[in-house]
């Protein structure tokens, strides 16, 4: 598992907790800034899976 997956991960993970507050608490600059955090994780899960890809293609 590459460093940027878990970094992605957690991010997406605190995105999805601060849009559920923005949108709980009606705070929609709150809620905005969550749903670009999980996009962010989610693109750098993404960097990290063809890292490994890479790494496990160059290995074999």
């Amino acid at each position: 598992m590459h460093k940027d997956q878990i970094k992605g991960a957690a991010k997406d993970a605190a995105g999805s907790i601060k849009q559920a507050a923005g949108k709980a608490t009606g705070n929609e600059r709150l809620e905005a800034e969550g749903t670009a955090d999980k996009i962010s994780g989610k693109i750098q899960q993404g960097v990290g899976n063809l890292k490994d890809a890479a790494r496990d293609a160059l290995k074999h």
